[in-house]
């Protein structure tokens, strides 16, 4: 008897649940793929959004469509007026912020896709160079979806180790850090292509800067591991002796592809403050223009030399601008938090401090092979 009645209840539950549940019919919603937030008239918030629709015969359709509210909500109701279907939020990929609003403040933006349980933590954010309107209504002629080509186009250089990563997950973290800012892809629309054209530097939840795209790799390697990624740099013709070269030239590029690199940070000087950066980095030539003879020892040595002096100084250039809009994207404050003990760090506290670090970059390149040609 006890047991059929635990049948039963489980049962009830069953329907109860299957009653409460609400359905969404593939050909009854409208799909959110992609986002963008700009700044809209009288305060309000300018919301485009990217939708796909798909009819009962699984043809589908993407509708790109710009509304104003006071809030995301808001937008999304009269986003729900406009078309015959509901609008649903959780196929969302990424998320764009026109560079006015992003120079204003992101807080409310972070934060209301961190409270939204439909909104997944690995969308991808970036900045618009002007307005995500303008780049997401463009009529291209190449391509159908522009929310899943952007996504793929993020997705596929932070893959390749081309661009940065900035998840919501990932920027969440480093956002509610006491010693760490964000940073964020900049895309931007040239022609008819869409492109990734820099790195945008946040003090808070302000935009104050931006790097090139080139930088990023300056920027991750700095912030983290590199794996993958393929990288060219030029050398000035000072760094190499003219008898090493094939033929004289006034600079030297080389292409190279980072194996394995790794850096380590360490607090060598509370007061200032003062850090020691060490950058090692293993990786294989695959290019050098003009060429030199990488089957003579010392010509290698002489390789790895000037690489290391370029990029030393490349990484002083990049941590000096970000210190020059107290943008500490690399996470030097976490590191002083942790090192010192009772240091009561702030972000206010830290901003101030960072203006003034000095850094001590220290840089070991390694060529594992060479004459290897993609």
């Amino acid at each position: 008897m006890n047991k059929l009645k635990c049948y039963f209840i489980v049962f009830v539950s069953f329907i109860f649940l299957y009653g409460c549940a609400q359905t969404n019919i593939l050909d009854k919603v409208g799909l959110t793929t992609l986002v963008g937030y700009d700044k809209g008239t009288e305060e309000k918030i300018a919301t485009t959004a990217v939708i796909r629709e798909v009819n009962p015969e699984f043809q589908s359709n993407v509708e790109v469509l710009t509304t104003e509210n006071e809030t995301s909500k808001g937008n999304r109701m009269e986003a729900n007026r406009r078309l015959s279907k509901k609008v649903m939020v959780g196929q969302m990929r990424v998320v764009l912020f026109g560079d006015d609003l992003a120079k204003e403040s992101l807080h409310y933006y972070i934060d209301t896709n961190l409270e939204n349980a439909s909104v997944s933590n690995s969308i991808y954010m970036a900045v618009v160079e002007g307005k995500t309107s303008s780049l997401l209504s463009y009529e291209y002629q190449d391509i159908e979806d522009i929310g899943q080509h952007i996504f793929r186009l993020i997705e596929q250089n932070v893959r390749q180790e081309y661009m940065i990563s900035a998840t919501l997950h990932q920027i969440a973290h480093d956002y509610y850090s006491f010693g760490k800012d964000i940073a964020m892809p900049i895309i931007k629309r040239d022609g008819e292509f869409v492109e990734l054209s820099g790195v945008a530097l946040f003090k808070g939840s302000k935009m104050v800067g931006s790097l090139s795209a080139n930088d990023s790799f300056y920027v991750k390697i700095v912030r983290d591991t590199f794996k993958v990624g393929l990288f060219e740099t030029i050398l000035d013709k000072e760094d190499i002796p003219s008898n090493v070269l094939q033929k004289s030239a006034e600079k030297i590029t080389v292409a190279f592809d980072a194996i394995h690199s790794n850096r380590k940070m360490k607090l060598v000087n509370a007061d200032t403050p003062e850090f020691d950066l060490n950058i090692n980095i293993r990786s294989r030539v695959l290019e050098v223009y003009p060429d030199i003879n990488l089957g003579d020892p010392k010509n290698v040595e002489i390789l790895q030399g000037a690489i290391e002096k370029k990029l030393t100084k490349e990484i002083e250039r990049v941590i000096a601008h970000s210190q020059e809009v107290e943008s500490d994207i690399f996470g030097f404050g976490e590191k002083y938090r942790s090192s010192v003990r009772h240091s009561k760090l702030t972000k206010e506290k830290w901003h101030k401090m960072y203006k003034d670090m000095k850094v001590n970059v220290n840089v070991k390149f390694v060529i594992l092979r060479d004459g290897v040609f993609e």
